[in-house]
């Protein structure tokens, strides 16, 4: 009787999560669809999953950008990736030394990161630092350091993983038989927090990939060194622009697909995220497995 109603609960569950799967997947899915999707036919009956009429000239405005687009495309990749990876492991070293009870002056520092959670010194301070103190303006770390310099929250999840999973017993056993810090750092603490780091390292990520304010503060408009985040962004502005201006006499406003054009905006810049995220999702499973203490 118990095992019956084990099955009447596992498959409640299972069409649960495939209806919540299906319904997540819905605005993508949609905007996909809305990006092919004939600009009068969008007009005319809105946004559907089954349009009338399907329609290249959104990507077809995009593609004659492509040599801009793809520019940013590369700066985006490896802002992304440096950025990560080198946000997650400042962010690890430190809460790694903040997870030692024996620290020296742990609780002033814990007191300052904890500040930093709570105010920041607002948008002008924090310009004026950065343009005029670091003198980031127009190159690559305007993209880099304002992230990079804000992970207190992923440094107290690091923290709290460091010292509530990873058996002190383990650490003390490496530490008798000879172990420096530092090797207790990278060849247990780092191997064993791989779930956490990976969890860390996709939040990270994709701050850094929908990250578009950074360029529109800290680079000028004609730098070619965009995201293409601040790129699309700078696309759907002038769209706007010339929507509302009705701008040149070649392509009226009417003949204009802006609204097509915004979907296809949407699509191309979450695509590389789409794409790579099953494949963190398979690292995270197997850190989960390989960072178990074995008997």
């Amino acid at each position: 009787m118990i095992e019956t109603k084990d099955k009447k609960w596992s498959m409640f569950g299972h069409i649960l999560m495939i209806i919540l799967s299906i319904l997540s997947l819905a605005p993508f899915v949609l905007l996909l669809v809305s990006s092919f999707t004939d600009e009068a036919t969008a007009l005319k009956n809105g946004y559907s999953f089954f349009p009338e009429k399907l329609s290249l000239e959104a990507y077809r405005y995009i593609a004659e950008q492509w040599e801009l687009i793809g520019n940013g495309y590369l700066v985006s990749i490896i802002v992304t990736v440096v950025g990560t990876l080198a946000g997650v492991m400042i962010s690890a070293m430190l809460a790694y030394t903040l997870s030692k009870h024996d620290l020296p002056g742990r609780s002033v520092l814990m007191l300052l990161l904890t500040f930093t959670l709570l105010f920041n010194g607002g948008l002008t301070s924090t310009y004026i630092v950065y343009t005029q103190i670091f003198n980031i303006k127009d190159t690559i770390f305007g993209l880099l350091l304002p992230n990079l310099l804000m992970n207190a929250y992923f440094v107290v999840m690091l923290k709290n993983y460091f010292e509530h999973t990873i058996p002190s017993a383990l650490l003390e056993s490496a530490r008798i038989d000879g172990a420096t810090e530092f090797q207790l750092f990278y060849r247990i603490s780092i191997p064993l927090s791989v779930p956490m780091l990976v969890t860390v390292g996709m939040t990270v990520a994709l701050n850094y990939w929908n990250d578009w304010m950074n360029g529109m503060y800290y680079l000028s408009a004609n730098s070619n060194i965009q995201s293409i985040q601040t790129i699309l962004n700078n696309i759907n502005e002038n769209i706007r622009f010339l929507q509302q201006n009705n701008v040149g006499t070649a392509m009226t406003t009417a003949d204009l697909p802006s609204a097509t054009v915004r979907m296809a905006v949407a699509f191309v810049g979450i695509l590389p995220m789409l794409v790579f995220f099953p494949v963190f999702q398979k690292w995270f499973v197997k850190g989960a497995t390989a960072g178990a203490v074995k008997e």
